[in-house]
């Protein structure tokens, strides 16, 4: 009777109630009164009486000697509660069954608990076997305590081969035995590898390792230690991530339509070369080469021969190529070649190879199409002691070639340096440009490539001359950059601009861009608010455009005064990716709010699995830094709709609408 946790009564040998505890009481709610006599089947619910529950209850008593089970049970006042029942029958000296004692407990709030805990349990069970990434946990004597099913499928183990207990070392084992045979070199394998781990498991520093398996795939590993000891440990397979990298890096440094290297890869062995003939007292030629006629090609035969015809030289010449030679595609039909050489023979045999290469017929279509080149070279030290130097003095050259009639190579000579002058007087009419009202802006639209839906415009400067006519900008802005006339023409640009867009009656988005000799102008960020200021023109709807040159020369500086104006509001995008350095590093210094893809990747789109490729490759890298990317240069429904497909956020182009004034 002193018991008040657990209901304890006896029953008789029928199942009526003999005798009625405190906790008895406590637990269903009867008074002793009221439920001795009674049958011990009312504390259950009618579906489980009428499938005789209570009778079986008692005859498994009798037969095993002992029932005991975990069930729903009802109070006097209907409630019910989760008990643990015991019922032990019991017999007199003849073994004869006299009754049963009866013991319940309401575990109702273990049960709850332990409901939870399995809930929680099968969550994580759940998580852990549809996680993507590997996953293991071992305890500090290095043997394993759980391990997920990812892990196996990514290290090719079978289903069942690793099982908690074993020891990082075993599993090593286990995994180099399956792709090494020679047990002498499969135990050096195992130990070299199980040492890298471990070295790996002890720095503790968060940091990740890649390792690529035998089966192809890259891993990366990252272990974290806990404080008794053990470490987690998660294995991730970061394969088309890395060719994702890879491509975007060969991107950077090469041509994407013919796979030669571009302009930066070409200065970086330029430059090399140089340096070791500086050392050697040797020679270096510059050559530069401007196909003949290509324009020609494009417009009669169209784009895609005129891509294939590109395609076929680079092979050409690359093929051609000897030690301490190097041939680039820099864009266009423009081509740069360099060799170190002693001996003026090994140049001539050099320039003799590639104007064969670039003057055997192509046949295209059932057409002989006869491609030919300029060549201008210049020669170090004589013609230019740096990159620059060389290059400028071997475009004179080509240009000088190109004009002649009998002539397709030329070496520099000083006097060629006279066109220059005229770059000079067109620098000097600049400056007076935006006093004489001789500058225009035009608008090209962008548009979102999905819903064809207006984003904004980008902002294009038109010079018209009153002696030459319109000259085009690629033009006179590299010569207004080198003589610092960019700086009143940027601000007039970014100011009228500003102020014809607060005129509108929407809210469209100018995106202008911005020169690097302006972004090297200290005063940029605070031009920038001032302009915005006085026109009234939102910040968010002002984009500035930038390629990575533009910051490249001082990056950190560059970077600090982009912060300074996105602090504005104002949005930043990086333009013509795809195209010189492109470098991933410069992605991550500074949150660019878009990608713009050079347009010489949609020339090539249609007809380069290299190209789509590459854009597929960074509208992949925009989708996962989560930065919108516009195509520039779309030019035909099919580029459109391969964007389209491709899952590209905006584009620009002819198709989409030619640049216009206001």
């Amino acid at each position: 009777q002193g018991v008040k946790d657990y209901a304890i009564y006896m029953l008789d040998p029928e199942g009526r109630v003999a005798n009625w505890n405190e906790g008895a009481e406590r637990n269903k709610g009867y008074k002793a009164h009221e439920i001795v006599g009674q049958h011990f089947s009312r504390f259950y619910s009618e579906d489980d009486r009428a499938s005789g529950q209570p009778e079986r209850a008692l005859c498994i008593a009798r037969e095993e000697g002992k029932y005991e089970t975990e069930g729903w049970r009802h109070r006097k006042d209907g409630s019910r509660f989760w008990a643990h029942v015991v019922i032990d029958p019991i017999c007199d000296t003849s073994g004869t069954l006299v009754g049963y004692a009866k013991i319940t407990k309401d575990v109702t709030k273990e049960k709850a608990d332990a409901d939870r805990l399995a809930e929680v349990t099968k969550n994580l069970d759940l998580a852990l076997e549809n996680m993507s990434q590997g996953l293991c946990l071992f305890d500090k004597e290095e043997r394993l305590l759980l391990a997920n099913r990812r892990y196996s499928e990514i290290f090719g183990f079978p289903e069942g081969r690793i099982q908690p207990g074993m020891t990082l070392r075993e599993i090593v084992e286990k995994g180099v035995a399956d792709v090494v045979d020679d047990p002498e070199i499969r135990q050096t394998k195992a130990r070299d590898l199980y040492a890298r781990r471990r070295a790996a498991i002890q720095a503790n520093d968060g940091g990740a390792i890649v390792e690529k398996l035998p089966s192809g795939i890259s891993v990366q590993l990252c272990y974290r230690t806990l404080p008794d000891g053990s470490w987690v440990a998660t294995y991730e397979d970061v394969s088309e991530r890395l060719r994702s990298e890879e491509q975007i890096s060969f991107l950077a440094r090469h041509d994407g339509l013919t796979g030669l290297p571009n302009r930066a890869n070409f200065n970086d062995r330029l430059g090399a070369d140089l340096d070791s003939a500086r050392l050697s007292n040797g020679k270096v030629a510059a050559i530069a080469i401007d196909l003949d006629k290509f324009k020609e090609i494009n417009d009669t035969r169209g784009h895609a021969a005129g891509d294939e015809v590109l395609i076929t030289l680079s092979q050409r010449m690359q093929a051609c190529l000897e030690a301490d030679e190097t041939v680039a595609r820099f864009g266009g039909d423009e081509f740069a070649a360099a060799k170190r050489f002693e001996d003026m023979s090994d140049l001539s045999d050099f320039i003799q190879r590639l104007e064969a290469c670039l003057q055997e017929d192509i046949r295209i279509d059932g057409y002989d199409i006869k491609p030919g080149a300029s060549l201008g070279v210049a020669i170090y030290p004589q013609d230019g002691a740096n990159i620059e130097a060389l290059l400028n003095n071997a475009d004179l050259a080509m240009y000088r070639a190109k004009d002649a009639l009998t002539e397709t190579v030329c070496f520099y000579e000083v006097s060629m340096d006279e066109a220059a002058r005229s770059r000079r007087l067109i620098a000097n009419d600049l400056w007076q440009a935006v006093e004489r009202k001789e500058l225009q802006l035009h608008y090209q639209v962008q548009k979102a490539v999905t819903s064809g839906e207006t984003i904004g415009y980008e902002v294009l400067l038109r010079w018209h001359h009153p002696v030459r006519g319109t000259i085009p900008p690629s033009e006179f802005i590299p010569i207004a950059e080198e003589c610092g006339a960019i700086l009143p023409i940027g601000e007039w640009v970014l100011r009228e601009a500003c102020r014809e867009a607060a005129t509108w009656n929407n809210e469209h988005k100018i995106a202008v861009n911005l020169s690097p000799v302006q972004l090297g102008n200290a005063d940029v960020a605070d031009l920038v608010h001032r302009v915005l200021l006085e026109t009234g023109l939102s910040p968010r709807r002002l984009e500035l455009e930038i390629t990575e040159s533009t910051i490249i020369g001082d990056k950190e500086r560059a970077l600090n005064t982009l912060r300074r104006i996105k602090a504005f509001g104002v949005t930043i995008a990086i333009d013509d990716f795809g195209t010189g350095y492109s470098s991933l590093e410069t992605l991550r210094a500074f949150p660019f709010d878009k990608i713009k893809l050079d347009r010489s990747f949609m020339s090539e789109v249609e007809a380069s699995p290299e190209a789509k490729a590459i854009i597929r490759a960074i509208l992949a890298l925009g989708q996962t830094l989560r930065v919108p990317v516009l195509a520039e240069g779309v030019e035909t429904r099919s580029q459109l709709d391969i964007l389209l497909n491709e899952g590209c956020d905006e584009a620009q182009g002819y198709f989409l609408g030619r640049p216009v004034p206001v």
